[in-house]
């Protein structure tokens, strides 16, 4: 019995050698190179042929992708975290449909408890106030930067100066859809597109004023560092709206940049300066637009397009 344990344990000792020796890539017996053949998927030694290892456990994937379509098609990892959900999408969701696994409908009592199941997944998904709080907030910020157009890296953005705002407790005393207003608007402007506020106000629930104050407040307790609106930043969009050439897009460019050098801008709506310029521009290659279709397009009033007009055509006679 002694000798069989004996011998138990010295195979045992010789095996862990092996596998010791086989991570060092040196044979025991012949200290030769040992390689890994994919094709018998064995490891063995060059020299002496001593096999070290057969039929290892593969941890990578069962299938095989050629292009990179492929792979993540093929991927099953679940999809990233995101700064767009209070849980940042760690948790899971049971699916509003009432199906199987097979795609048949469930019957009736099945129904009532998946409806039940919901409920409480619900509730446990956000259990108190501050998980409730930054639900309906990143609620709303997909919502309005679905409605402006805004790219997944404003969204992301505005998801975290919200929650940093919620960490700091910047919140009480204001408004749920101010804050995340402000962020989304914050977060717009630091990745060079910025939006007229007007915008804002037309798909948020609160007034523009509130959010103006809302950003001042959030800009000054978090010191965001944002460089004041270039108005060339709108010209892209708003040529596109009013689907204007490109030699009005190149002229209204020249103005603003004139504008910008002798301070013309100084003190000015940013919007109010590329609407003005685009329309000016418009003019001086005769595709005359209207003052009213500049001003549905930029949220600017006709006024300010008027006098900002008048001033960019001073200004580039005298300097351009």
């Amino acid at each position: 019995m002694m000798a069989q344990e004996h011998t138990q344990k010295r195979s045992i000792d010789e095996r862990d050698r092996e596998v010791k020796s086989a991570n060092d890539n040196t044979c025991p017996e012949c200290q030769g190179h040992i390689t890994l053949n994919s094709d018998s998927g064995e490891a063995t030694c060059e020299s002496c042929g001593l096999v070290f290892e057969d039929d290892p456990i593969d941890h990578g994937p069962e299938w095989r992708a050629f292009t990179s379509d492929e792979r993540d098609e093929k991927s099953r990892v679940g999809a990233p975290t995101t700064q767009l959900m209070h849980d940042k999408g760690l948790s899971t969701t049971i699916g509003w449909q009432d199906k199987d696994a097979y795609g048949q409908a469930v019957s009736g009592r099945k129904r009532a408890q998946l409806q039940r199941l919901r409920t409480w997944d619900e509730r446990f998904r956000t259990k108190d106030a501050h998980e409730r709080n930054l639900k309906q907030a990143l609620g709303e910020i997909s919502r309005m930067a679905s409605a402006l157009g805004l790219p997944e890296s404003v969204r992301e953005t505005a998801g975290v100066l919200y929650r940093r705002a919620v960490e700091q407790n910047l919140l009480p005393g204001r408004s749920i859809e101010g804050m995340s207003t402000a962020s989304l608007y914050a977060a717009a402007r630091q990745h060079g597109m910025p939006r007229p506020l007007s915008e804002f106000a037309d798909v948020s629930r609160v007034e523009k004023i509130r959010i103006q104050r809302a950003y001042r407040y959030l800009s000054r307790e978090l010191g965001l560092e944002i460089k004041p609106e270039d108005p060339t930043q709108y010209i892209p969009q708003f040529a596109s709206s009013l689907d204007v050439s490109d030699e009005a897009e190149r002229r209204s460019r020249e103005l603003l940049e004139v504008a910008t050098n002798n301070a013309v801008h100084s003190g000015k709506s940013p919007a109010g300066l590329a609407a003005a310029a685009l329309y000016a521009a418009t003019h001086l290659t005769n595709e005359q637009l209207t003052q009213e279709t500049v001003s549905e397009v930029a949220h600017v009033s006709r006024v300010t397009i008027r006098n900002r007009y008048q001033e960019l055509l001073e200004v580039y006679a005298e300097h351009g």
